[in-house]
């Protein structure tokens, strides 16, 4: 190697570690002069190339520099320009964003120089253009808020946009929440419909993150109002203390009135010296009304209102003319089966006893005589004005048809009468309003074995009566039904002698015998041993066969008969004749032996005389 190449060889290594040693500085941009030279149509048409890595670097230097937003951010806005459908915001940053104007439907006044909030959904779309959302930002500012207001307790204002099952829907912050019936107020609601489109004060009171459900009250604020002005009326709660409350509600048993914040119940026999059916005869719901204390317990949390005791007491109001033997005039307000309650006047009350409705000594159901709502006329029986009782009659007001009973209904007469009811031993029959009888069940008819009444007459049925016996002081009558007609046993003694012979059917049976239907409704009774037919078996029932008259009671009634009697006495006379004939034929042999002892005399005595 020539020194001269030797040479130039070291001035070059020598200009490259003097390169490698020094180091280089680079200029460092200014972020608004690299925007301001930066060729972006270039750039995304890419055409110009950026390393990515000095786009990055670049990016961190504009953070914290005047402009610079980062996506999902929610910053404030300026309204710069409306058309027809969108409205131009301007962010403060290398370009404005447009938002649709429907995400302003809410705020139909929106002009130029608003102040907006908007979220930076995109620094830049495909066309470099900056997007943003009015709506998203109002999303997450209401929930920000919501849940301020839920964690702080604050009081926040709502509308009731509409109703829904349940409750009603509210917009607060402009998201929809909830709010329960039962939360709108202290006292029920009956018509939700007076609080749709109302702004309203409500505390939130529970939020579901997982399903962004959002629960409100208004109840919760008037509740915080209310519990002072508890706090102090209990504490000046008397009884007898007279208090101004509103019905709240109203119920089969009692009234609920609300005295400011303290409910009182009044119970349905406070509400009215009257009886009621029901507390809505007397208030209405929201009705003002004055109520008296009547009682509470220790923590006055249960108290007792009346309503009636603000007025006198009827009956000292109560006429002092009035007096026992006075005819009144009243309502059946109320009937129990021992009688019925009159209101003869509003609060006063007599008793109509069921012995007291009818003269007749049989006694019925007060029902059978009057109904609730019927006006009717009484006399006063008892009156006790310290006890506050009062007894009514309303036979009082009609002769005593037993006045004159042994003249019109003497011993022995016939009479129609009306089947009013039945025992086990007999019938009632009224003869008329008063008059009652009793048929006894051995009195109803001469052939039929009776069990029960109902099984020959029914109630409301007419029959036919006799006068059997008559006893005017203890006002009994004793009736027969069966002593209007003939007794056909009189002839039934002739037909059904002892020893006659009757078909007949076998009504019944049982273990002593057997029910025996006979002609003209006869029913006679054979004994089990007389069911023995000729050729071993039984009778049952519903065989028919003939049989033998036995036995015949006439007072009694009574027709004893015999199926098996029949054949046996054929038996018994068969054996008798043939016991007879076997006697006859003896006789004859005998007087056959005779004779001819007398012949063979007088052969012998003819012979004799021939020698």
């Amino acid at each position: 190697m020539s020194e001269e190449t030797k040479k130039t060889e070291e001035q070059v290594v020598a200009t490259e570690v003097q390169e490698t040693a020094t180091p280089v500085v680079e200029e460092k941009k200014d972020p608004k002069q690299f925007l301001a030279d930066f060729n972006w149509h270039k750039y995304e048409e890419g055409i110009d190339e950026v390393d990515e890595e000095k786009l990055q670097e670049f990016e961190k230097a504009l953070e914290g520099t005047v402009g610079f937003v980062n996506e999902r951010d929610v910053i404030e806005g300026t309204v710069i320009r409306i058309t027809d459908r969108d409205a131009i915001i301007d962010i403060n940053s290398k370009s404005e964003g447009v938002i649709s104007l429907n995400e302003f439907r809410y705020n139909q006044a929106l002009a130029v120089g608003d102040k907006v909030e908007v979220l930076v959904d995109k620094r830049e779309d495909s066309s470099g253009q900056l997007v943003l959302s009015h709506k998203k930002a109002r999303v997450i500012k209401a929930w920000e808020r919501v849940n301020n207001a839920h964690e702080t307790g604050e009081v926040v204002n709502g509308f009731v946009k509409c109703r829904t099952r349940g409750g009603m829907i509210v917009d607060v912050f402009g998201i929809e929440a909830f709010l329960p019936g039962s939360q709108i107020d202290v006292k029920p609601i009956r018509d939700y419909d007076q609080y749709v489109e109302k702004t309203m004060e409500f505390k939130v009171v529970k939020i579901n993150h997982e399903f962004k459900n959002v629960v409100v009250s208004h109840k919760a604020l008037i509740e915080a109002d209310i519990e002072l002005q508890k706090k102090e009326i209990i504490g000046q709660l008397e009884k007898g203390q007279v208090l101004e409350g509103v019905v709240k509600n109203i119920t089969s048993y009692g009234v609920f009135v609300d005295l400011g914040g303290v409910d009182g119940l009044v119970h349905i026999t406070d509400l009215s010296w009257s009886r009621i059916n029901h507390p809505n005869e007397v208030v209405e719901l929201d009705q003002k009304l004055n109520v008296v204390i009547l009682d509470f317990d220790d923590n006055k949390s249960r108290i007792q209102l009346g309503l009636k005791q603000l007025s006198a007491h009827p009956w000292e109001a109560l006429s002092p003319d009035l007096k026992v033997g006075d005819k009144v005039t009243g309502e059946v307000v109320v009937i129990a089966d021992y009688g019925a309650f009159v209101e003869v006047e509003q609060g006063v009350e007599g008793l109509i006893h069921v012995s007291e409705m009818s003269w007749s000594t049989h006694l019925r159901s007060a029902q059978d005589f009057v109904k609730v709502g019927d006006k009717v006329e009484a006399q006063i029986l008892t009156l006790d004005r310290e006890d506050r009782k009062m007894s009514l009659g309303m036979k009082q007001l009609h002769p005593d048809p037993w006045t004159d009973i042994t003249s019109k209904y003497p011993v022995g007469s016939t009479h129609t009468g009306t089947v009013r009811n039945y025992t086990n031993f007999g019938v009632f029959v009224e003869l008329e309003e008063g008059i009652d009888g009793l048929v006894y069940i051995s009195d109803l008819s001469w052939t039929k074995k009776v069990k029960h009444p109902s099984d020959f007459v029914t109630v409301g049925q007419q029959i036919e009566v006799q006068v059997l016996e008559l006893d005017v002081e203890n006002r009994k009558l004793n009736l027969g039904h069966k002593q209007t007609q003939e007794n056909p046993w009189d002839e039934h003694e002739a037909t059904f002698a002892i020893g006659s012979k009757h078909q007949g059917t076998i009504k019944d049976k049982n273990d002593k015998g057997a029910t025996v239907t006979l002609s003209d409704g006869v029913e006679g009774f054979a004994p089990t041993r007389f069911l023995d037919k000729e050729d071993g078996s039984k009778l049952g029932k519903g065989d028919t066969a003939e049989f033998v008259v036995l036995e015949f009671s006439k007072e009694y009634r009574r027709v004893v008969v015999s199926h098996t009697s029949i054949f046996r006495e054929q038996e018994k006379r068969n054996v008798k004749a043939a016991v007879q004939k076997a006697a006859e034929a003896e006789k004859t042999t005998l007087g056959d032996i005779g004779g001819l002892a007398d012949l063979k005399k007088k052969m012998e005595a003819g012979a004799k005389k021939k020698k």
